[in-house]
């Protein structure tokens, strides 16, 4: 039967070619898309990775054969991962993508840092790394293609007088398990795992209903096939078999075409910054499992949606030939979506703390939600027929009206697609929407201050803090040093209050910032000179001789610039040299950018979610308005030689298509906002935001391209209402 049901795909005729070819578009758009959120889960795990091999101060050896210090700096609002080194001992281990370690005096940096040095005033980016470049680090060591990475080499007596260098035996292969100082690593791999993994289920429902839309394609000629077959002693089994074969063929082919849409596109696809940096292309891979599952996967949910698209010719040989009512929908149809609500409603509270635990919580709850929108869908295609029935005026809402009301499950069949991918759209739109509200908090700061905060106080600095030429730097305003408040020092116990100290006369020579109370020599501020929102007022003055600051250890240095980028990394450039701390000053903007990076990443896998969910859904109902069309050619032939004209027809098939998806769109809608508040409230612990002007221009879009599609169909009415289709086959 296999064979036979080969012969049948390819040899029934124009319209068994073009449904073919159709499905096969189709599911290879949509296995692209579903390749490259698999991919990208196993991506963005290789690209912390790769960040591993810097981080093996964590894993420190009293004796180990090598000084290691890991530093953090910033240049023009990027990271720039820097490793200092000396060999102190034989057998030292050498950090992948370099060929041998660098002596005193020499360094190796990434592409892209090496071709900035090139570039760059020195005073502002090369005088960072003293000695000759002695080559390029390779790709095993780099996070992104773009990164920028340096591995300089030292004396051992230059690092053993550094704070926070420790001796290492062996460099780490990936990302250790904690941090207690800090490490560099990329975002959180468990946050971008779980929306990609929430990705993949959104676009594999819309795919599976454009495939059954595409299979049911002139299916009432298929099904006489199907029952002419059962007559002459074909048996159930192998009529489900013959089915089975015409749309795995198409799905295959598909799979086949997502697949080499995958790897044409990859080297583009990862070149988008979705975790806030590019990726290399290999490691945009699905992986062998990733792979086996897409391809075996997909081929055997079609066949069975196919299976279950043309299941009735199995009840017997006559079932197509019995034209019966079938029965209405019931409410009991709304459990399944009422189920997924509750699921996810369950974990309010109760998030798991590992990254599978999350994705076995929140994705069957998203999973069985949307299913249960699709199992309700008639049901509520059923009750906008009877308010459609109840309001009519005209002949062709009553004549929809009663079409919807005898068959809802294939009134809804037409816009299933659309209706999740309003579900997707509500989802993405609700959950980013809010994230982008909570970030957008006051800053810690002004754009022109660049901050150093000395983290440890037993090696911050005392006395003149402030390096040689930093104040008399052109470009440089003031220089402030903030000061930890002695133990003996009484201060208010109460909330917000600051725990730092400073000179009010460097307080004054800040353009901007807040000033200190009146009369006050020395005052209470932080070590932003910004602080909370909830402090208010002038800084508080302090009980202490300004002669005795000098003898307090350092919490920060403050810089404030006119916010020209060259002033500001001329000044970093100073204060590195002077103090080679793990995390290097910065200013405001650049403390929101790599987080600003991370959330414009995910923005864009957002808006490619939902329009590649609205093409497919768009696909898919263009695809169903034209089969139920076709398939209901004799009804409307029979209804235009009554007298009905053919503008009433139109109107009749614009009813029928639109009151199921407008009725199910606000359920769709509803339920994607609900499901997005229990998520953020579940994993973020965010409330929902309300949706800005740009989600109701998507659902106007989505809306009115369906309208587009619908009357693009309408022409084919005249062409297939022919007195020749009203006779009997």
């Amino acid at each position: 039967m296999i064979r036979f049901g080969l012969r049948l795909t390819v040899a029934g005729g124009r319209e068994a070619v073009l449904r073919l070819i159709l499905i096969a578009v189709a599911v290879a758009f949509g296995v692209g898309m579903l390749l490259t959120a698999v991919a990208g889960m196993s991506g963005v795990e290789r690209q912390n990775d790769r960040y591993g091999w810097a981080n093996a101060a964590v894993q420190p050896a009293g004796q180990g054969p090598l000084w290691w210090h890991l530093r953090v700096d910033t240049y023009d609002k990027r990271a720039v991962g820097r490793v200092d080194l000396a060999v102190a001992g034989p057998d030292a281990p050498v950090p992948p993508g370099l060929p041998r370690l660098p002596g005193p005096g020499e360094f190796y940096a990434s592409p892209a840092l090496r071709d900035l040095l090139a570039t760059e005033p020195a005073d502002q980016l090369g005088a960072r790394f003293p000695g000759r470049m002695a080559g390029t680090i390779g790709p095993a060591a780099l996070p992104a293609p773009d990164s920028l990475v340096a591995v300089v080499g030292y004396t051992p007596a230059e690092l053993s007088q550094r704070p926070g260098a420790v001796r290492v035996a062996r460099i780490p292969d990936g990302p250790p398990a904690n941090c207690p100082g800090g490490c560099w690593a990329g975002i959180p791999s468990s946050g971008l795992q779980l929306i990609l993994a929430v990705v993949a289920a959104a676009l594999i429902f819309p795919l599976l209903i454009l495939v059954g839309s595409a299979t049911r394609l002139n299916a009432t000629r298929r099904e006489q096939r199907f029952a002419a077959m059962r007559l002459v002693g074909a048996t159930p089994r192998q009529v489900s078999t013959v089915a089975a074969v015409e749309s795995t063929v198409s799905t295959v082919a598909g799979t086949v075409g997502g697949f080499v849409l995958f790897y044409a596109f990859r080297d583009m696809l990862a070149a988008i910054p979705f975790t806030g940096a590019p990726m290399f292309p290999s490691d945009l891979s699905p992986g062998v499992g990733g792979t086996l599952a897409v391809a075996v996967g997909v081929p055997a949910a079609a066949a069975l949606v196919a299976r279950f698209a043309l299941r009735r010719v199995r009840i017997s040989p006559l079932g197509v030939s019995r034209r019966v009512t079938p029965r209405a929908p019931r409410a009991y149809r709304l459990m399944p979506l009422a189920l997924g609500v509750t699921e996810l409603a369950f974990f309010v509270g109760r998030r798991p703390e590992t990254t599978d635990g999350q994705i076995l919580a929140f994705l069957p709850g998203i999973l069985i939600v949307m299913a249960g929108l699709v199992i309700a869908g008639p049901w509520l295609t059923m009750a906008g027929s009877r308010l459609l029935a109840r309001r009519a005026r005209r002949p062709e809402s009553l004549i929809a009206a009663r079409r919807l009301a005898d068959d809802p499950r294939a009134g809804f069949r037409a816009v299933g697609g659309l209706v999740l991918a309003l579900f997707v759209t509500s989802v993405a739109v609700g959950v980013m929407t809010t994230i982008a509200a909570d970030r957008q908090q006051p800053g810690v700061g002004y754009d022109g201050e660049l901050g150093l905060i000395f983290r440890d106080p037993r090696t911050a600095p005392t006395g003149p803090v402030a390096p040689a030429g930093l104040a008399s730097l052109p470009g440089v305003r003031a220089v402030t040093v903030v000061r930890i408040a002695p133990d003996d020092l009484p201060r208010p116990a109460t909330f917000f209050f600051p725990d730092g100290l400073a000179d009010c006369a460097d307080v004054a020579r800040t353009p901007g910032a807040r000033q200190c109370a009146p009369g006050a020599k020395v005052a209470w501020v932080y070590s932003d000179l910004v602080g909370p929102d909830e402090f208010t007022g002038p800084w508080p003055a302090a009980d202490v001789p300004v002669a005795r600051l000098h003898t307090l250890p350092a919490m920060s240095l403050l810089a404030d610039t006119d916010g020209s980028a060259p002033v500001i990394e001329r000044a970093r450039t100073l204060i590195i040299a002077a103090y080679p701390t793990r995390w290097g000053p910065v200013t405001p903007a650049e403390w929101e950018a790599d987080a600003a990076k991370v959330f414009d990443g995910w923005q864009r896998l957002a808006d490619v979610v939902v329009l590649t969910s609205l093409a497919i859904a768009g696909f898919s109902l263009a695809v169903s308005v034209a089969g139920g069309l076709a398939e209901r050619k004799r009804p409307f032939s029979m209804l235009r030689l009554t007298g009905v004209s053919l503008g009433t027809l139109r109107r009749v098939v614009a009813l029928e298509s639109l009151t199921p998806l407008l009725t199910a769109a606000v359920v769709s809608a509803g339920a994607g906002f609900l499901c997005a508040e229990l998520f953020l409230e579940a994993q973020m612990g965010l409330t929902l935001r309300s949706p800005g002007a740009g989600y109701y221009v998507i659902v106007a879009l989505g809306l009115g391209v369906s309208v587009a599609v619908i009357t693009s169909m309408l022409p084919l009415l005249r062409r297939i209402t022919g007195p020749e289709s009203a006779r009997n086959d």
